[in-house]
């Protein structure tokens, strides 16, 4: 998998059956695609472990942070941790929906069909 310096998660955890088939984490919206991510803050190192299923049948990527979740420090990170992995400008992403808690929402700014494929393949290499 190209992630390998973000991605740690082995690849039996990221099977099909383990985490819902086709779902993915991104869906497109009106303004670019959005985004699930469940965060841990205060790990060791910054890494995307890879996904998870939530409660409410979704999936959710799972981000590690360094920063502590407070004045907006862990947001900071997961933004900068995520733009970096998805090779996509810090300015073009936002936390949109659970600002304070570790389940959020991040919004990918642009073109939702480019984007779409271009992380569609990025998740796929979670796999890999």
């Amino acid at each position: 998998c190209w992630c390998k310096e973000f991605c740690t998660a082995s690849p039996s955890a990221l099977s099909p059956e383990g985490n819902g088939g086709g779902v993915s984490v991104f869906t497109a919206t009106a303004d670019g695609v959005r985004a699930r991510v469940r965060v841990t803050p205060r790990a060791s190192r910054e890494r995307i472990e890879g996904r998870r299923a939530e409660s409410d049948g979704s999936l959710a990527l799972i981000a590690k942070i360094t920063a502590a979740p407070t004045d907006g420090k862990a947001n900071a990170a997961l933004l900068r941790l995520l733009a970096k992995a998805w090779n996509v400008p810090p300015s073009s992403l936002a936390v949109t929906a659970g600002a304070s808690e570790r389940r959020k929402t991040v919004l990918i700014r642009g073109d939702s069909a480019v984007l779409l494929d271009r992380l569609g393949a990025w998740e796929n290499g979670l796999r890999d």
